[in-house]
């Protein structure tokens, strides 16, 4: 198994929707695992064009109750990648997502809602 650390910053919560229960945020999604096959000699970090992805292993995380998500891709992909010489990668990511949120507008407009963003991830 490969331990990923996580963290996650909530850049903005864009809409609330009642009518729909969901909301959509914009976050900033980085993870961080050592990977002993990218160990190379040196003392800095390297950076890597994003689209270098697709030739790495990333953890498979998704949005639990998510409705719809997009990769924010303006010029190009808002993905970093570095790797440290001792095989360490961060991943971060920039993610619009639209979640589910059931609420209870019975006390309106005097209620409290509270809605959840879960990460998960597949296990194999």
């Amino acid at each position: 198994p490969v331990s990923v650390g996580m963290s996650m910053d909530i850049a903005s919560i864009d809409t609330i929707s009642e009518i729909n229960m969901d909301y959509t945020a914009t976050i900033f999604l980085r993870q961080r695992w050592t990977d002993e096959r990218l160990c190379f000699d040196g003392n800095r970090s390297l950076s890597l064009d994003g689209r270098l992805v697709e030739m790495l292993w990333v953890p498979d995380t998704f949005i639990v109750d998510s409705k719809r998500s997009f990769l924010h891709d303006v010029t190009v992909e808002n993905r970093l990648i570095r790797i440290y010489p001792n095989g360490t990668v961060l991943y971060a990511i920039r993610i619009t997502t639209t979640v589910s949120c059931s609420m209870d507008l019975t006390k309106y407009p005097m209620d409290k809602q509270t809605c959840t963003l879960q990460l998960e991830s597949c296990k194999t």
